[in-house]
């Protein structure tokens, strides 16, 4: 016989409801805490808060709304918060339960102002050194990778450096100093964009040309960990990083590879 399911009215109060039960024991989040501890990061920025006023969001939950934000490729930090309610499994992983409040989404840019680019360098160095130690990383044969990433400015910012328009322009003249002291490394140097000049133009076969960066990746083999990160322009090659990330590699894993493969 045919069931048919009931219009019942939502409970208000549910017993006996435990999140641990309802994440797959196979779930890559579950597997992602119980290797990784981020309770490291309450010691690297505990000079970043004062003594009173508002309690923050705890400083490990943080990381994982970023580690959450890219490791599901989420479109934007707001679409991250809206989405955390329906997501049993990203409550759990957060430590989250059912009736949590989810912070607003301004904590994670209001956590990168206040932490510095040079705290988040060492949170990745950090959690490397964790996968070396979990024997999820071997270090003697490494992947490089790169990929594109578009810069949140227009097209229409783009000025030619060789045009006259530029000495018409007080902001390029404010820019002109600091981009004597970048390292272009000979390319992208003819355009720049005045409201994002560590952006580049690239261009691809049969498309547009857009703004943007590039990110180079050394990639463990052994697991496909990612252990060392540069970012540069768009236009940089990847082979120009090969020797940086070589270094960065030897330094976040304590073995120098023996097998690089592009």
């Amino acid at each position: 016989m045919m069931g048919y399911q009931e219009h019942t009215q939502e409970k208000i109060f549910l017993y006996n409801i435990y999140l641990e039960t309802r994440v797959r024991k196979g779930h890559p989040l579950r597997r992602i805490r119980e290797l990784v501890d981020l309770d490291f990061i309450y010691k690297e920025v505990k000079d970043k808060y004062g003594k009173n006023g508002n309690v923050s969001v705890p400083p490990p939950v943080i990381l994982k709304l970023m580690f959450l934000l890219f490791f599901y490729n989420v479109r934007s930090e707001r679409e991250l918060m809206e989405t955390i309610p329906e997501r049993i499994d990203w409550l759990w992983f957060l430590g989250y339960t059912l009736d949590s409040s989810v912070p607003d989404h301004s904590v994670l840019s209001k956590a990168r102002a206040r932490w510095g680019k040079e705290v988040f360098k060492q949170f990745f160095e950090r959690i490397v050194v964790q996968c070396v130690e979990k024997g999820l990383v071997d270090g003697t044969k490494i992947f490089m990778d790169a990929s594109l990433i578009d810069a949140n400015a227009s097209n229409n910012s783009v000025i030619d450096t060789q045009s006259l328009n530029k000495y018409l322009n007080k902001a390029y003249q404010e820019l002109e100093e600091r981009l004597e002291e970048k390292d272009q490394d000979g390319v992208g140097a003819t355009h720049i964009s005045l409201t994002d000049p560590d952006a580049s133009i690239v261009r691809h076969k049969g498309g547009k040309p857009k703004l943007q960066y590039k990110t180079h990746r050394a990639v463990d083999s052994l697991h496909e960990v990612i252990t060392a990160v540069e970012v540069t322009t768009g236009s940089v090659n990847e082979a120009h990083k090969m020797a940086s990330l070589i270094d960065d590699h030897t330094a976040n894993t304590l073995t120098r590879p023996d097998t690089v493969a592009p």
